[in-house]
């Protein structure tokens, strides 16, 4: 008999708590990140963990080169703006948006072509270098 109590209990404590995170916001389930600029907001965790892994591919950084550290817990603050780096980057996302954009959306697709990325021109390097010997064999 107080089995039965029991479940019934837990049962009733379930329902409880899938009736209230029911009623929250939809916010407040989902990822909510902090002071995204250039990308979207309601961007999917998936979605921005593959965007910053071809970042630090493309440049041959870790998390850290475009984000500060908190001062008291040590974690990355990914919302900061601390670093210079970080503003840099947004500008570098904007730019290469711009000419995919304006020189390689032939189509019109909605998602766009990503025909330039940070690759084309970093590629694994922190900033692009020029290339003396393609320059050489063009004079």
């Amino acid at each position: 008999m107080r089995i039965n109590n029991s479940i019934k209990i837990v049962c009733l404590l379930m329902s409880l708590v899938m009736a209230i995170s029911a009623t929250l916001p939809l916010k407040y389930q989902q990822n909510e990140f902090k002071n995204l600029k250039i990308l979207p907001k309601d961007i999917s965790e998936a979605a921005l963990d593959k965007i910053m892994d071809d970042f630090k591919m493309a440049l041959g950084v870790d998390c850290n080169y475009c984000h500060a550290k908190n001062t008291l817990t040590t974690e990355l603050d990914f919302a900061s703006d601390k670093k210079p780096e970080k503003e840099i980057a947004r500008k570098m996302m904007t730019m290469t948006m711009d000419i995919n954009k304006k020189y390689f959306d032939f189509n019109k697709n909605i998602n766009g072509i990503q025909s330039v990325t940070c690759v084309t021109c970093h590629r694994g390097k922190e900033r692009p270098e020029i290339d003396s010997i393609l320059l050489r064999e063009e004079n």
